[in-house]
């Protein structure tokens, strides 16, 4: 006796108004969501948060909008977001809401001074209008990209693709690792993205929200824990393209010279290298700074192209001690390889890897790397006061060392001061290391800077602060030597570190910049302005005699308070840290990962696999969970057998009206899917089952179903589109969409 086969009954018109579309709103929701939690990861590319009103405001405008319009066609959707997003703009920065001429002049600025900042600067850089501006306009374009793909075209998976896009540039300007609690933001975004769903009470919606959660969760877990095993210390340097000053066409930016302004943050100190040969404390340098610029910090100039570091490496060294020295290394990974004094060759590293620029007096490669460690040849110069201050001669540097401009006059106006009455370059560098360090200095060291209130950061600290760690002194010294004409740069790497058994011991702890000075004859001397009381600081012989030679070490005069603004009063001094650690920023060490491959790399291969895998993934489960269903028996086993059949003709792209009837249904997947008479057959037992389970509460014996489900799904699996809309459907199956739930309403009988 075959199973009964009612039709469902043809439903009652409803008035027009109840036929309109039900508002979606957690979608949109979520899409706007996700780009915000994406954008977690932008604290590599900024500095504080002031970019996320911004972002928020342009965030929003899209999200309330693409919910105000959704009922509206697709392509008016997205010009109507599109038109907000102008407007927005307008009123945050381009002077007002309604757009002008005057309006897009001032987007044109905004994005000159971003332009300029990409080009000179390194991430995170100072949160200026340009880039606030450029921020804004990069989350509100993806966030219009997010609601499409996820709202509009309901495929919130393949929302994925310009959310990666958020994360990818962080990653890609950081010289750091990304937080780990960034990139759970980040897939927690995407997370949501999938088990948002407007209609979560349809049957079956909690197990795909809650395989949805369990993808996610594991995916954040694999992403941080490898992020956390990842890292890699460094000076945090590399080469950039684009337009720039100097030599090559190009600039290097530092991180903790994009600005004055700073706070630097203590870390538990990490070795980074183990020496042995020195006959004397020495600063080991990584790379030299010689372009500075108001307001913005230190670049230098791409290296020029380089000799092969297996020497002759320094010509016309000066006279001094010549020492060999073993460096180990221990956790230490970058673009540059520190060196002591004036090398002369370097053993012990593979051929063409590693350049020496004797211009800038830096050893680059093209890619961070780790050398297990190398032997220098080098002269550690040992020039009295005495032959300093007779050094004289015609200035053969390059230019650069001695450029000025753009420096406030004020601060020329306070080194005039500072060194008055001063007649040798080496007696002004003197003068100036005692106005920083001298028992009666005014300057204090610590690791958080004083707040700037004026216009120009080197004339705040001079004047106002007085109080910074290591760049701040550096920095200011070398620009006040330059404009006294004595050529002048800023080294960036190591004190000597600490005794330890036969070896001296160099941690992140001892990250350190210098000023060195050119002299005719001797070439570049070392000066450290930075007012260091834990032990750290190389007092080298000439300066001490120096010193001894004013008497008892008076400090330099004060500039003159004619200096300061009108009316502004000296700012009290700031007491100094109790125990400052540190003064550069680090990142926790590790071994290496490989030559010439980024170690974020593989955090980056986890979030593709779970933006690319996890609704594979999701489908997967909720397949397996049907069949399992059906294969068991009982009530719901049609059901499920059915659900899965329509879920199986919509990935292969077919649109199933949820509307018909289940026999109406079947002669529509015969038709689009081309089936064959067997499948056919398996089809109409297929039905005959889901009837007489709806109709008729007769549930399906187990395992009855199992062979006729394969049947048709074997069926419908061969067909729909191939190659790559194949491989798109397999990777974003289109079922998983809100909107694709197309299993019959059991009608009533």
């Amino acid at each position: 006796m075959s199973a009964p086969t009612a039709v469902r009954p043809a439903p009652t018109p409803a008035p027009a108004s109840s036929q309109r579309r039900p508002v979606r709103w957690v979608t949109p929701l979520a899409s706007g969501a996700s780009v915000l939690l994406a954008g977690a990861c932008m604290v590599a590319v900024v500095q504080g948060t002031g970019w996320l009103a911004g972002a928020g405001a342009a965030v929003a405008v899209v999200v309330v909008l693409g919910i105000a319009l959704q009922r509206l066609p697709g392509w008016a959707v997205l010009i109507g977001q599109l038109a907000g997003l102008l407007l927005v703009l307008g009123a945050l920065f381009g002077g007002g809401i309604v757009p002008g001429p005057s309006t897009f002049a001032a987007f044109e600025d905004l994005l000159t001074e971003a332009g300029g900042q990409i080009d000179s600067g390194v991430a995170p850089v100072v949160a200026t209008p340009g880039s606030l501006f450029l921020i804004a306009v990069a989350f509100g374009l993806i966030a219009v990209a997010v609601y499409a793909i996820a709202v509009s075209a309901r495929a919130p998976a393949a929302a994925g693709v310009p959310l990666l896009c958020v994360v990818a540039v962080p990653a890609a300007l950081s010289d750091q690792l990304l937080p780990w609690w960034a990139i759970t933001c980040a897939v927690a975004g995407y997370g949501l993205l999938l088990v948002a769903r407007d209609d979560l009470g349809r049957r079956g919606s909690g197990t795909l929200v809650a395989g949805g959660v369990t993808v996610v969760a594991l995916a954040a877990v694999i992403g941080v824990l490898l992020g956390s095993a990842a890292t890699v210390v460094g000076t945090a340097g590399r080469f950039t393209s684009g337009g720039g000053s100097g030599h090559g066409g190009g600039s290097i930016g530092l991180n903790p010279f994009t600005s004055l302004r700073g706070q630097l943050n203590e870390s538990a100190p990490v070795e980074l290298f183990r020496t042995t040969g020195l006959t004397r404390a020495s600063y080991l340098r990584a790379l030299t700074l010689s372009d500075y610029r108001a307001n913005e910090g230190w670049t230098a100039p791409t290296p020029r192209p380089g000799v092969s570091l297996a020497g002759p490496l320094t010509q016309d060294a000066s006279p001094g001690d010549r020492v060999e020295v073993r460096i180990e290394n221990v956790g230490f990974r970058d673009y540059w390889l520190p060196l002591y004094g004036q090398p002369e060759s370097v053993a012990g590293l593979d051929d063409g890897v590693w350049r020496y620029d004797r211009t800038g007096g830096i050893a680059y490669s093209q890619r961070p790397r780790s050398e297990d460690g190398w032997t220098e040849t080098a002269v550690l110069p040992t020039p009295t006061a005495a032959d300093l201050r007779s050094a004289t001669g015609r200035t053969t540097v390059d230019p650069i060392y001695l450029n000025v401009d753009g420096v406030d006059r004020r601060v020329a106006s306070i080194a005039a001061d500072v060194t008055r009455g001063q007649r040798t370059s080496f007696d002004k560098a003197i003068s100036l290391v005692e106005y920083f360090t001298g028992p009666q200095s005014a300057f204090r060291y610590s690791l958080q800077t004083a707040p700037g209130t004026g216009d120009d950061a080197l004339v705040d600290f001079l004047t106002v602060g007085r109080t910074g760690y290591c760049e701040q002194f550096a920095s200011a010294m070398a620009v006040m030597l330059r404009t006294q004409n004595v050529p002048a740069r800023v080294a960036v790497g190591f004190t000597a570190g600490t005794d330890a058994d036969g070896y001296r011991s160099v941690t992140t702890r001892d990250a350190h910049a210098w000023v060195e000075a050119w002299f005719p004859g001797y070439g570049w001397i070392t000066f450290d302005p930075t007012p260091l009381n834990d032990g750290r600081t190389i007092v080298p012989p000439y300066v001490l005699e120096a010193v001894g030679d004013n008497g008892t070490g008076s400090p330099a005069p004060s500039p003159d308070q004619g200096d300061l603004r009108p009316g502004q009063e000296p700012a009290p001094v700031t007491p100094q840290d109790d125990a400052p650690q540190q003064d550069l920023p680090q990142q926790d060490t590790a071994t290496d990962t490989g030559p010439d491959v980024p170690v974020l790399v593989p955090l980056l291969v986890v979030l593709v696999v779970a933006l690319l895998g996890g609704p594979t993934i999701l489908r997967t489960v909720q397949r397996r969970r049907r069949l399992g269903a059906t294969a068991a028996g009982g009530p719901g086993a049609a059901e499920a057998a059915w659900e899965e059949v329509l879920a199986t003709s919509r990935d292969r792209g077919s649109a199933i009206d949820p509307g018909d009837t289940v026999r109406g249904t079947a002669r529509a997947l015969v038709g689009a899917h081309d089936l064959p008479d067997r499948a056919q057959d398996s089809l109409r037992d297929l039905v005959r089952a889901v009837e007489a389970e709806w109709y008729g509460d007769e549930p399906a014996a187990p395992g009855a179903l199992t062979s006729p489900t394969a049947e048709v799904l074997g069926a419908l699996k061969a067909t729909g589109p191939t190659g790559f809309r194949g491989l798109l459907g397999t990777l974003f199956p289109r079922s998983l969409s809100p909107r694709s739930s197309t299993v019959i309403e059991r009608a009533d009988a």
